[in-house]
């Protein structure tokens, strides 16, 4: 039983009390107090410099990518126009990929870095979708507990509205016919008049628990304009089923009301969601199609993803200023926020410190504001319905036309005992202090972690960014240029069985001038430079006159030495002196 009675309560998590212990300076760089004043100019202040830092943090950035450029264009010139040795040495050195000696070495670094930074990207954006998700979870809670609340005033107002609509009813209606009738019999007049005399009672001190003080008590205090108005008919019905209409505006508490805060909030809850979730789609997008550039060596592919992750960058620095200061903002609300509501001028302008203090806090040891009010109207109501249930013992007899008019009031007077009920228990201090402090845990809690995680986001994202803007440039090194294709295409066509690094030595013997030819053809006895391959066997003259080779099986015999080209034959038999023709002709005949 103790357990259903307990009052939630809400304490500042670890992270809001860290956040809140963040010193504060101003534009003068002097120290500030940390408490929530949005309205304050000092306190803007305050906010504007820990923005700033994301500002300085961008100049930054920009300058290390700025000095890594100037060193790539800069230094790598130089690079190119030392001798040939060197190159030749790091040709010398490579495996045929391009990513062995010193060269080769700081190109692989480079690309490495380059997918490293991307991983740490693809990290961030994860971080980033988990907090957008935590911040709309605490938002949307807000929203409904602002919705709950606001359907709350809106059913004590409309109570209010209708037990004063039924009382002015019958003041005008059937009273006012009951005291024509009772004109000649001084009790039942007296009787009567007590009945009009505590229903204006009852109205006014209703009226003073009415949110719609205005209105109400303007048609209270003008008789005329009561008479006149129409009469909203009675809703006894619980707040659970009605009001299921919006209440008009002189129904909703001004200056402030938790339905006009639910719905800006969703609706800058909408697009804030939209906005974080195209910056992470836009960095999910930049960083696969990095990858894939490296990949593809595509150049155009990634002047274009660099041009994206410039926009990027500023795009993460900027949030990153704008969610630091926004979760110091909300850590100094959410550190002490009764204290922001109590000292409002927004939230105490139509509502006494009291009732604030009441709605809020909920403690046993505090009666409600409105116990005082509501134990005279309850009574009021009493007196009422003992005089009426005088006048229907006594009055009936002597005036049977007095029934109607009689039924009339005891049928209003029953359902402004009912309304009377439900309006007390919604002015219990408990389901809307339940309703504010879950929009607390929801701003708070939720609202706070994801915020934090955003910040975080921004933070690697931004990180991650400036390392793939230093790093993609010394990419592009390792991308073969056109000229190299071409040859290697030139190769490629002559021989499709030379391998990379041969046609790349001998791209470079060409540069360096003619080689002397790999073989010679001394005679007949001339063996291939392969020590695999058996010497050739001796000629004979077979029996139609053409010299043979002996008929050997061929299981004995082995691979016959490689073939060559006319070219390469013209070649080997130019640095000969003498060339024998004759041996060459039996050598290749059928």
């Amino acid at each position: 039983m103790a357990a259903m009675t307990t009052v939630p309560s809400y304490a500042p998590s670890i992270w809001v009390r860290m956040c809140h212990a963040l010193p504060r300076l101003d534009l003068t760089m002097q120290m500030r107090d940390n408490i929530f004043v949005p309205d304050s100019w000092e306190y803007q202040q305050t906010l504007l410099v820990l923005s700033s830092l994301s500002a300085i943090a961008l100049l930054i950035s920009l300058l290390v990518v700025l000095s890594f450029l100037i060193h790539y264009c800069c230094c790598n010139r130089g690079d190119r126009g030392e001798g040939s040795e060197e190159e030749e040495e790091d040709e010398d050195g490579s495996t045929g990929h391009g990513y062995s000696g010193k060269k080769g070495r700081g190109i692989c670094c480079v690309t490495w870095v380059a997918v490293a930074s991307v991983t740490l990207c693809c990290v961030a954006i994860g971080i980033g979708f988990y907090g957008n998700s935590e911040a709309n979870d605490g938002m949307y809670q807000l929203t409904s507990s602002l919705l709950t609340a606001n359907y709350t005033l809106a059913s004590i107002d409309l109570l209010i509205s209708d037990t004063i609509n039924g009382l002015q009813l019958s003041i005008s209606g059937p009273l006012t016919s009951m005291e024509e009738m009772f004109t000649g019999s001084k009790p039942f007049l007296v009787s009567t008049r007590n009945c009009r005399r505590l229903s204006e009672n009852v109205i006014n001190l209703l009226s003073s628990i009415s949110l719609a003080r205005s209105s109400v008590g303007t048609a209270v205090g003008n008789d005329s304009a009561v008479s006149g108005a129409s009469i909203i008919p009675l809703t006894p019905a619980p707040p659970s089923v009605a009001p299921t209409l919006v209440p008009n505006s002189n129904l909703i508490p001004s200056p402030f009301s938790p339905g006009w805060a639910a719905n800006t909030l969703m609706v800058n809850e909408d697009y804030r969601w939209l906005s974080y979730v195209l910056l992470l789609l836009l960095d999910l997008i930049v960083c696969l199609f990095i990858l894939l550039g490296l990949a593809k060596q595509a150049r155009w592919l990634l002047i274009l993803m660099t041009v994206l992750a410039w926009m990027a960058l500023f795009l993460s620095w900027g949030s990153l200023g704008l969610e630091t200061a926004t979760v110091v903002a909300l850590s100094d609300f959410c550190s002490d926020p009764n204290a922001y509501f109590l000292n409002s001028t927004q939230f105490g302008s139509g509502t006494s410190s009291d009732v604030l203090d009441y709605y809020l806090t909920c403690s046993r040891r505090m009666n409600s504001p409105f116990q005082q009010l509501l134990t005279q109207s309850q009574r009021a109501l009493s007196n009422i319905h003992t005089h009426l249930s005088s006048l229907d013992r006594n009055s009936l007899t002597q005036f049977p036309k007095a029934e109607k008019s009689l039924r009339e009031v005891q049928q209003i007077l029953n359902s402004t005992e009912g309304n009377f009920h439900q309006l007390v228990a919604l002015l219990n201090c408990r389901g809307l202090n339940k309703d504010y402090i879950d929009s607390l845990k929801g701003l708070c809690y939720d609202g706070m972690e994801g915020l934090l995680y955003l910040s975080l986001y921004s933070f690697l994202s931004a990180l991650a960014f400036t390392a793939i803007l230093c790093s993609l440039p010394g990419a592009w090194r390792s991308f073969p240029s056109d000229s190299e294709d071409y040859e290697d295409s030139d190769s490629e066509s002559e021989d499709p069985f030379t391998s990379h690094q041969a046609r790349r030595q001998t791209a470079s013997g060409s540069q360096r001038g003619a080689m002397t030819p790999f073989y010679n053809y001394p005679g007949a006895g001339w063996t291939p430079p392969f020590s695999s391959a058996p010497p050739l066997p001796t000629p004979n003259v077979s029996s139609n006159g053409n010299p043979g080779y002996e008929s050997l099986p061929l299981t004995d015999r082995q691979s016959p030495p490689p073939s060559y080209s006319p070219s390469m034959l013209t070649g080997y038999g130019g640095g000969q002196s003498h060339p024998n023709p004759a041996h060459s002709r039996n050598l290749y005949s059928r």
